[in-house]
C-alpha cells in the first residue's frame, strides 16, 4: 500500500511538472478584448480567444438529431450530429472564452447578452439549454467514442490549442452541466454580426478543479466582412509549364461551401484556365484529384472528395467541350496531406484540387 501511494505521488507529480494546472486568472489573455464590440458580462475574464480574418462556421438553429447514416463520424469517432436549420456563415470569426465570477448561472450570461443584442437594435434566432439542444450536452470540446453536441459546432477540438490543464484548455473540456445555447444579430454601420452564446457550468474535480462550479460563457461572433483577395488563378501556361515539370499541380482557386460538393461561382476564374490548358493541348489527360483536411471521418472525407472531384470534372465536360475520356475523378479524402492538420492554416493548404497528368 505504501509504495502504490508513492508511485501515485510521483505521477502526481510528474503530471504537475509536464503541465500547469488550471488557476483563477486576475486578468484577460494578453491580448484579447471583447469580440465586434459586445461589452462582457460585469466581472468576466478572457481565458481564451481566436481571430480569423476569414472563416467559417455552421451554428446550429434546431435541435440536433443523428445523420441519417449511422456509418459518418468525425474525427474522434463521435456519430455526426446535423440540425435541421442551420446557418452556414462566412466572414470574421472570432471565438472569445469567458469565466464569469463565481454564483452567477448560464441562464443569466445568455440572458444579459439577448437583452444587449435586442437593445442594438438585434433578435434572437434560437434557443435550447440541455437536452433540448440535441446531441451531447454533457462532453466538452475533445470528447470521443459518443455523438457529436453544440459544443463540436461552437468550439471543435481542432479549435482547442493550448495545453492541456492550462485555463483555455479546461475551460471548454470539462464536464458541462446546465448547458444553454442561444444565436442572435445585429447590425452596425451595415455590416451583419451574428452571435452564438454557449454558456455551462464546469464541473471537474482534478487538474481543472481551480474552475470548477464556475459559468463559462463561448461567444461566438461572426461579422459579415469580405474576403481578401490573396489567392492567385493560375494561368494556363503556367498550369502547363508545372504540370511538364512535376507532373502535376495543387489548385486553391476552386471553391466549395463547407460539406457541399457544388463549385461556387468564384471557382469560374481557375475553370477558364484549365479549360483553355486542356483545349491547347488536345493530348493532355488529367487526374482531377480532389483532397480535404482531416475535419470529419476518413470514409466521410473520402466520399466528399470524390464527389469535389466529379464537380469539377461535369463542369470542365458541359462548360468547356472537353472529352470526358480526358479526365478521370479521384477523390482522395485526407490521405494525402501536404501540411499539418493542427491549424487552420495547415488545413487550408490540404484542401486542395490536384491536376495529374496521366
Amino acid at each position: 500500500m505504501f509504495l502504490h501511494r508513492v508511485f501515485v505521488t510521483a505521477l502526481s507529480l510528474s503530471t504537475s511538472i509536464a503541465y500547469a494546472d488550471a488557476t483563477v486568472p486576475s486578468a484577460d489573455m494578453s491580448g484579447s478584448a471583447d469580440p465586434a464590440g459586445l461589452g462582457r458580462y460585469e466581472g468576466a475574464l478572457i481565458v481564451e480567444q481566436q481571430a480569423k480574418a476569414y472563416d467559417e462556421i455552421t451554428l446550429p438553429l434546431s435541435a440536433l438529431t443523428p445523420d441519417p447514416d449511422p456509418d459518418k463520424h468525425d474525427g474522434m469517432n463521435n456519430r455526426l450530429m446535423r440540425s435541421e436549420s442551420s446557418l452556414t456563415l462566412e466572414g470574421k470569426l472570432t471565438r472569445t472564452v469567458y469565466l464569469l465570477p463565481q454564483g452567477r448561472s448560464p441562464l443569466e450570461v445568455l440572458r444579459n447578452y439577448q437583452q444587449l443584442i435586442q437593445e442594438r437594435g438585434g433578435q434572437s434566432l434560437y434557443e435550447c439549454k440541455g437536452d433540448t439542444c440535441g446531441g451531447d450536452v454533457t462532453s466538452g470540446a475533445t470528447h470521443g467514442g459518443g455523438q457529436q453536441g453544440v459544443m463540436n459546432y461552437v468550439f471543435p477540438k481542432s479549435a482547442v490549442s493550448e495545453k492541456s490543464f492550462s485555463n483555455a484548455a479546461c475551460a471548454v473540456d470539462m464536464r458541462l452541466a446546465d448547458l444553454r445555447y442561444g444565436v442572435a444579430k445585429f447590425s452596425t454601420n451595415q455590416t451583419d454580426t451574428h452571435v452564438a452564446v454557449l454558456a455551462y457550468t464546469a464541473k471537474d474535480d482534478l487538474y481543472c478543479k481551480a474552475l470548477n462550479e464556475r459559468t463559462i460563457a463561448i461567444v461566438v461572433t461572426l461579422e459579415a466582412k469580405a474576403r481578401e483577395q490573396k489567392m492567385v488563378t493560375l494561368k494556363a501556361d503556367e498550369l502547363a509549364r508545372t504540370i511538364a515539370n512535376s507532373g502535376k499541380i495543387a489548385l486553391y482557386g476552386i471553391f466549395f461551401d463547407f460539406d457541399k460538393a457544388e463549385l461556387k461561382p468564384e471557382s469560374k476564374a481557375q475553370l477558364d484556365e484549365i479549360g483553355a490548358l486542356l483545349r491547347a493541348d488536345g493530348g493532355l489527360k488529367l487526374i482531377v484529384a480532389g483532397h480535404t483536411d482531416n475535419q470529419g471521418g476518413a470514409a466521410y472525407n473520402l466520399e466528399l472528395s470524390n464527389k469535389r472531384a466529379n464537380a469539377v470534372v461535369a463542369a470542365l465536360v458541359s462548360n468547356y467541350g472537353i472529352d470526358a475520356e480526358r479526365l478521370v475523378a479521384q477523390g482522395m479524402g485526407s490521405a494525402a496531406p501536404i501540411a499539418g492538420n493542427a491549424d487552420e492554416a495547415g488545413r487550408a493548404k490540404n484542401r486542395r484540387v490536384e491536376l495529374i497528368k496521366q
